[in-house]
């Protein structure tokens, strides 16, 4: 008896040894077995600053309490793999995240078996159809980062693998939140001019990749209801001109040269709205949270691809040398048969 009792001692001591062993090892694993259950985040792709700032919010110490307890555990690095100003990012951010308790998994299997909720953060929109459904054929809860995909049709394809496995998804720019947006009454909107960058990236059409900020901005304040669209550009600069149903108009002017800016006026029967300057990323973060808490989205589907449906039209307009394009004729090519 006093034997077995005196074993059962040593057990529980070596027991209690190794577990500290283990945690000192493995202080990430720890950290993220410290996070809430349903409240741990998984990042895909660390090739984008927005992946290192979302991790330094959410992981801060003394995190604001708009981000309800929720931290990344875990990133799959792996992002672009052929978009240089992309991949040469993903060494230095993974050491940053690593840092910030974060563990690097090897693929997005292992990072699904860690997480509650995803932050889709890949900067190649040509390879978010692909991640995206196996995070939502685990039916987990995913933010997709713009651009939601590099093409209309895979646009589409997102949405159509949302309603499939019965989980809501959006993508947004942090644009949406630029500083004035809050004064704005879309009631009383009746036209807007916006601007930012639209630097062309060759892998992607050309407004998808740094001109969706300016494009994101005004729909934010104009809403739905373009029809059509003509294009005007020359090397330095993109002008889309957008007529809604109700006649309004919204025009977007991108810049490749030169120091660039974000921003915009906003028409309304009240007087005009100055948009500007960009308000950070921590506004969008807010409605990342809520969405992962809620299941609600602040962008619909109905917008996001009808903003995309803007843009590709804005390039069929420019292959056919400024030509006016329908968004419906554009949409229904994208539309697979």
């Amino acid at each position: 008896m006093v034997n077995s009792f005196v074993s059962r001692r040593k057990f529980v001591k070596n027991a209690a040894l190794a577990g500290l062993v283990i945690n000192a090892v493995n202080p990430k694993q720890a950290a993220a077995q410290s996070v809430a259950a349903g409240k741990r985040v998984g990042i895909i792709g660390l090739d984008t600053s927005h992946s290192t700032a979302f991790v330094k919010a959410l992981n801060a110490p003394e995190a604001s309490a708009d981000f309800l307890g929720y931290k990344v555990v875990a990133a799959y690095p792996q992002g672009s793999k052929d978009i240089e100003s992309s991949t040469k990012r993903v060494p230095a951010y993974t050491e940053e995240v690593k840092k910030q308790n974060v563990e690097i998994v090897d693929s997005i299997a292992d990072l699904l078996k860690k997480v509650d909720v995803v932050l889709l953060e890949t900067n190649d929109g040509r390879l978010h159809l692909e991640q995206a459904i196996q995070v939502l054929k685990a039916g987990k809860r995913v933010f997709i980062d713009k651009p939601i995909a590099a093409s209309l049709s895979d646009t589409l394809d997102i949405f159509e693998a949302s309603k499939k496995y019965s989980i809501p998804v959006f993508s947004a720019s942090s644009l949406r939140h630029i500083k004035g947006v809050e004064k704005v009454d879309k009631n009383i909107v009746v036209g807007a001019d916006t601007f930012s960058p639209a630097v062309l990236e060759k892998t992607h059409p050309d407004l998808f990749w740094y001109g969706i900020h300016g494009v994101e901005t005004l729909y934010t304040v104009m809403g739905t209801g373009c029809k059509q669209v003509l294009r005007v550009n020359t090397e330095d600069t993109d002008i889309v001109i957008g007529t809604w149903a109700d006649g309004r108009v919204g025009t977007f002017r991108g810049t490749r040269t030169g120091k660039h800016d974000y921003g915009g006026t906003v028409y309304t029967k009240n007087g005009n709205i100055v948009l500007g300057p960009y308000g950070g990323y921590e506004p969008l973060l807010k409605d990342i949270v809520n969405y992962f808490e809620t299941g609600a989205i602040p962008v619909t589907p109905e917008e996001t691809i009808e903003l995309f449906t803007f843009m590709e039209a804005a390039d069929e307009s420019k292959r056919q040398g400024g030509a006016v394009v329908t968004l419906e004729s554009v949409l229904k090519k994208a539309k697979k048969p």
